[in-house]
């Protein structure tokens, strides 16, 4: 651990707003920039206030809210912009002008001298009400090197409090990276931010090779959205910055899942399954080689423990698993088969995917319980669909109306949604409201056939509030009983594992299961 703190700049309001299809209202921008606080970022940059009046709206609630955080505002230089920061309530202005000659030449129509005047008013003008400023030099990184120490200089002698070197189009490696720093650094003693956008999927190798090179801060985005390819992603910035190069930061990192799911569910950026840190496979392991090393110690495959960013790790059962990983997760479903019937369970899984299905956990339960010698697992359920009622139609809100047996006690609740899907979801999710902390955490369909008369697969992933994790399966023709089907059957997994283990099941000498 180094002696160094980097900050951290949270652009996800703003830079990360702009991924095409994103809108947030202003309730949903002061929710996240809650979340953002409590994660412990330095600067929240809420939004571009002149761009809007209901921008305007979120920014002042957000500037209100007594975040400890400074709360930034985005502004052209210009004294128009800055006014509209200012009447936000903002403490920190985050002004920008381009500096490279293909900018200034073909956008802003501007000379080299004109920006440098342009910039330096503009920061002056904005110090004069007391706030924090950043300059962006913006495509910084197509600036002739020459001309860009000339804008540093500008700009600190102006006051500025932070120089910020953004890679507007992503074209930085971190050798130039490195370069624009050091440049930078040669003329001013000014706070050094890093911009980095992922075109080339090298915005946070840019970012960390700049703090590397001496920048202070980096502008980052939750999930790494943002503008065509992205932005520098917030949770792999500050634990590389952690665990591989020894930098503190501010942020609280066992905060880093929930938050970015929060971001991910407002505003519906899908997050790619092998995402690093945040992704659903980050810790899911499947090779019977890697589960078997990561049982006997988890470091074997793993680079940190997942718990330090609020995770847990998960195995997944296929045709890849092997002996040690299908007994490790027959043993958190309360199940203990004899090697034999082991053998057999591991055989029918690898059979199963061999023929292209991904074996869900109530698949790996039905099967083990079957082999094991319970018959069906349909007796051994801790829930059980008693009834579904679903109305729907053109001008009808969908209502959804599900009874389920929870271990022997019936429950009834009827709810409305989107679609009837959503209703029936919404309604088992009451139920569970009272009873269990159950919550669906991602949903897939996929049409088995076709034709008119396909039969809906519908796999499902349930959590808790443990961070406990199981899937299932629901095979039907109508959708919505496929769909309840699935969380049903994830459910019973989810309340297996949760079991006391002193309620494992072994398989008896004759072959049958005891105690379920």
């Amino acid at each position: 651990m180094t002696d160094r703190t980097i900050r951290v700049l949270d652009t996800t309001l703003r830079d990360g707003e702009q991924t095409p299809g994103v809108s947030l209202n202003p309730q949903e921008k002061l929710e996240i920039a809650k979340a953002l606080d409590r994660l412990g970022v330095d600067v929240i940059e809420a939004g571009f206030p002149i761009s809007s009046k209901g921008e305007q709206e979120a920014i002042r609630e957000i500037s209100r809210a007594g975040l400890r955080a400074e709360v930034s505002g985005l502004a052209r230089a210009e004294n128009v912009d800055i006014d509209s920061a200012i009447s936000c309530g903002v403490n920190g202005i985050h002004v920008f002008l381009s500096s490279s000659d293909i900018h200034l030449k073909h956008q802003f129509h501007l000379t080299r001298e004109e920006m440098l005047k342009k910039s330096a008013d503009a920061v002056r003008y904005a110090k004069g009400f007391g706030v924090k400023v950043e300059f962006s030099a913006m495509d910084a990184t197509r600036t002739d090197m020459e001309f860009y120490k000339q804008v540093v200089k500008a700009v600190s002698d102006a006051g500025a409090d932070r120089f910020d070197i953004p890679d507007t189009v992503g074209i930085a490696t971190p050798q130039l990276a490195v370069e624009y720093v050091k440049a930078a650094r040669s003329v001013s003693d000014i706070m050094i931010s890093m911009h980095c956008h992922n075109d080339y999927g090298l915005a946070v190798a840019n970012s960390l090779a700049g703090v590397v090179a001496g920048a202070d801060q980096a502008h980052v985005t939750i999930n790494g959205i943002g503008e065509r390819s992205g932005n520098t992603s917030l949770e792999e910035f500050v634990m590389a910055c952690h665990n591989l190069y020894g930098f503190r930061t501010n942020i609280n990192y066992q905060l880093l899942y929930e938050t970015s799911r929060l971001v991910n569910r407002l505003t519906g950026v899908p997050i790619q399954p092998n995402k690093a840190i945040i992704g659903e496979n980050a810790f899911g392991h499947e090779s019977g080689i890697h589960t078997h090393g990561l049982l006997e110690n988890p470091s074997t495959y793993e680079p940190f423990d997942p718990s330090m960013v609020g995770r847990t790790r998960w195995l997944q059962a296929g045709k890849h698993a092997g002996r040690h990983g299908i007994s490790a997760q027959l043993r958190g479903m309360g199940l203990k088969p004899k090697e034999d019937s082991l053998r057999l369970i591991v055989d029918r899984v690898k059979e199963m995917g061999d023929k292209g299905a991904t074996v869900t956990d109530s698949d790996l339960y039905q099967v083990a319980v079957q082999i094991m010698g319970g018959g069906t697992a349909e007796k051994n359920e801790l829930v059980e669909l008693e009834g579904l009622e679903v109305v729907t139609g053109i001008k009808r809100l969908p209502t959804a109306t599900v009874k389920l047996l929870v271990r022997g006690h019936l429950y009834e609740a009827t709810e409305v949604g989107a679609g009837a899907v959503d209703a029936a979801v919404n309604a088992i999710q009451k139920i569970f409201s009272n009873i269990e902390t159950v919550h669906l955490k991602d949903y897939r369909l996929e049409a088995l056939t076709g034709d008119s008369n396909a039969v809906a697969d519908v796999t499902v992933r349930v959590e808790d509030d443990s961070g406990n994790e199981a899937s299932g399966r629901g095979m039907k023709r109508d959708i919505v009983v496929a769909s309840v089907e699935a969380i049903v059957a994830g459910t019973n997994v989810l309340l297996a594992k949760k079991l006391d283990k002193k309620s494992l099941v072994s398989e008896g000498a004759t072959g049958n299961m005891e105690g379920v």
